[in-house]
């Protein structure tokens, strides 16, 4: 027994050692939540306070749960393989196939996963004859899910307009053509279960009889139907043993209610909160960091991180002139690590949005540094950038057979297979490509490949004297896809991608001046062709880890790298816009990266982005400002005049220059539409100077002195 208990910290002692209660333990980042979990497990058993079959604990992924029962198996001398340890959605599987029919299920009733939920989806809309631009099957699997683990069936589903009825109505269909095939999306199991034990006394009370104790992992990241599974099952007199961080909620997205942890704390938990604060992860400077920005958030329970590691090194603060500029200094600083021994897998470069890895992804090619794009592809093999690719190939080239067939129904324009198989017959008959072959269709068939044909066309003569950029922006737009995107409930991260591919052609551009034989398009296509070819780092091989935040989760390196924090990056304006608490899930984000770092942190941002193929000022993270000064070295820190204002606030003193075209600052101009002001700060030089002017009851405007007329009073 003392074997199971060595090693643990006073917390985690009084954690594990807990008699029977309900108890809440926030688990701050790398303080041994698993650790404590199983040990829980293990003890409760050990001790006889209840037997294998009695327990029942839920976690969110099979990783998980693999993990949890691994590391029992090695504590406790027991089968682990019958006990109920299990995600929410295996948990419920299992009792549903114990229980088929009294859940109304047939035996051998099917899972649908989000791809086939979303094909059962199209099949339905089509059925029914209903336009699905209107209604997006996407937005509505995001509709129906939403309203599933919320409890709510569409009979009680409330429609305060047309279009929310006529979702409502789709709902309905939907759930009465699951019921016919017999088939559960993932949303269903955690229902369907919890409707079966909520009106199924006898059962109910065999499963609230049985589990003794409820040990539930990650409970920051419940939703509101799992949190009522939970307090059903505890019904019986049960404990519940909930383990979790409200500071790490950044699932809402996803549903995932971070108030679930308050309303626990009042409906069981009571005085029975226990806070794991040692880190066992992270240096202290970094803990400090991480402290520092997540106390701004009002609505948390709270805890202190702190490490008995020592303090480590500072946090290195990096301001860039360009998004360019930063991705080159993050490149150098690794490789110049590597030279050092450091391993390349224990550098991670983390981002808010995945089309910022573009750049990343480019300069760490660019220098021959090995990279994997951790749980996500790699830029140019994203779904909605190689659609857009094979719009653009067709332009250059109307044979390229396979960028036809990606995107001849992509939006989707009523071209079904059989469309196809005539096509692709014909094309082989009189030997010719698809594109060429269209003319020689017929009927329906006929109308809606030629009018695909026809939209080619289209592009191809209205882009025929554009730039690049344009030309792409054009296409993305003209084609459909942008309008496709817009109106998914995930769109946005594929839109942010399709304007970083805007950006990748500016950049082009610029770099390569004398556009090779074929033209910009040409050598552009070959370009993206090259970036998306073999260079991530095959298995075995060591590799620089790329991410977003939200992938980082759960894991931990020695070097960290968070870029791009800039406002309206991260913190990401669509959060922002939502209000307080957009801002505070953000807030925890930032939180989560900080704590991916054992040793060495970087943060970094840059002045100026590209955004649709346009250069956009930008202004340091809020976050930025929340790290204490003593904890950060600037790494770029300039000497500032003392005409000018800082160009970012506190963290940079940055790249400040006097203003250009002959005004200072200090000056009075006017503007014709904003008035009379004064020159307060300057910035850039040539075609990127700005200046800062304070224009009184029209505020403090940024104007480009390219664009900008103002004239001197």
């Amino acid at each position: 027994m003392s074997d199971l208990l060595a090693n643990l910290n006073s917390p985690q002692l009084q954690a594990v050692t807990l008699p029977p209660v309900h108890a809440l333990i926030l688990a701050g980042a790398g303080s041994g939540k698993t650790r404590v979990l199983t040990t829980r497990i293990a003890w409760l058993i050990s001790t006889s306070q209840v037997g294998p079959h009695g327990i029942l604990a839920v976690t969110f992924t099979n990783k998980a749960a693999k993990e949890m029962t691994a590391r029992l198996s090695s504590l406790v001398p027991i089968n682990v393989r019958g006990m109920w340890i299990g995600t929410f959605h295996g948990l419920c599987n299992r009792l549903l196939r114990a229980h088929f029919r009294e859940a109304g299920l047939p035996q051998t009733f099917q899972i649908l996963d989000s791809a086939d939920q979303l094909a059962m989806v199209k099949r339905l809309l089509k059925n029914l004859n209903i336009d699905d631009e209107k209604y997006p099957p996407r937005e509505l699997c995001h509709f129906i899910n939403a309203h599933k683990e919320q409890g709510v069936r569409a009979a009680q589903a409330e429609a305060y307009d047309n279009y929310t009825q006529k979702r409502v109505e789709i709902y309905a269909e939907y759930e009465n053509q699951c019921n016919r095939e017999g088939v559960c999306d993932f949303a269903e199991l955690l229902l369907r279960c919890y409707e079966l034990l909520q009106r199924n006394e006898p059962l109910q009370a065999h499963y609230q009889q049985r589990f003794r104790q409820i040990l539930v992992d990650e409970f920051q990241d419940t939703n509101v139907l799992q949190y009522r599974w939970l307090k059903l099952l505890a019904g019986g007199g049960a404990n519940i043993f909930a383990v979790g961080d409200d500071d790490q909620s950044i699932y809402r997205f996803r549903g995932a209610e971070v108030g679930n942890m308050r309303e626990f704390e009042r409906d069981y938990a009571g005085a029975n909160v226990i806070r794991l604060e040692q880190n066992y992860r992270s240096h202290g400077n970094i803990l400090a960091a991480a402290n520092a920005i997540i106390k701004n958030n009002r609505e948390r329970l709270g805890k202190n991180l702190w490490t008995d590691a020592g303090d480590g090194e500072p946090i290195r603060a990096f301001e860039a002139y360009s998004d360019l500029d930063e991705a080159r200094f993050i490149v150098e600083e690794i490789r110049e690590l590597v030279r050092d021994g450091i391993s390349p897998t224990q550098i991670a470069i983390l981002y808010r949005s995945n089309a910022q890895s573009r750049v990343l992804e480019h300069e760490l090619f660019t220098k021959g540094v090995p990279y994997k794009v951790y749980g996500g592809l790699r830029f140019f093999e994203r779904q909605e950038v190689k659609h857009a690719l094979a719009y653009l190939r067709l332009l250059g080239n109307q044979d390229d057979d396979t960028a036809f067939l990606r995107v001849v129904n992509f939006p989707t324009r009523g071209i079904g297979a059989r469309s196809l198989e005539n096509l692709q017959a014909t094309a082989h008959q009189i030997n010719s490509s698809l594109y060429n072959a269209a003319a020689s269709l017929t009927g329906k068939a006929g109308q809606t490949v030629g009018a695909f044909v026809r939209l080619i066309e289209t592009l191809r003569q209205e882009t025929a004297n554009l730039p690049l950029p344009e030309i792409i922006e054009h296409v993305v737009e003209k084609s459909g896809l942008a309008q496709h995107y817009r109106v998914e409930k995930e769109g946005q991260e594929r839109l942010e991608n399709l304007d970083e591919l805007i950006n990748a052609a500016a950049t082009f551009v610029d770099d390569e001046g004398a556009i090779g034989e074929g033209g910009a398009l040409a050598s552009f296509l070959a370009h993206a062709s090259l970036e998306a070819g073999e260079h991530q780092a095959g298995e075995g091989q060591e590799a620089v880890q790329l991410m977003s935040v939200h992938a980082a989760k759960g894991l931990e390196f020695d070097v960290v790298f968070i870029s791009g924090l800039e406002q309206g990056l991260f913190p990401h304006e669509n959060s922002v816009n939502e209000g307080k608490e957009g801002l505070e899930e953000e807030r925890r984000l930032m939180y989560v990266a900080v704590t991916r770092a054992r040793q060495r942190l970087y943060v970094s941002c840059a002045q100026t982005r590209m955004l649709h193929g346009q250069t956009r000022y930008c202004m340091p993270s809020s976050f930025l400002d929340e790290i204490p000064e003593g904890l950060l070295r600037k790494l770029n820190k300039k000497a500032e005049s003392a005409s000018t204002v800082p160009a970012f606030g506190s963290f940079g003193g940055g790249y400040a220059e006097p203003a250009a075209g002959g005004l200072r600052v200090g000056q009075t101009v006017e503007h014709a539409k904003f008035g009379l002001g004064v020159i307060v700060s300057s910035e850039g030089r040539g075609a990127d100077a700005r200046v800062q002017v304070n224009f009184g009851g029209a505020g403090m405007k940024w104007l480009a002195l390219e664009y900008a007329k103002l004239t001197p009073v």
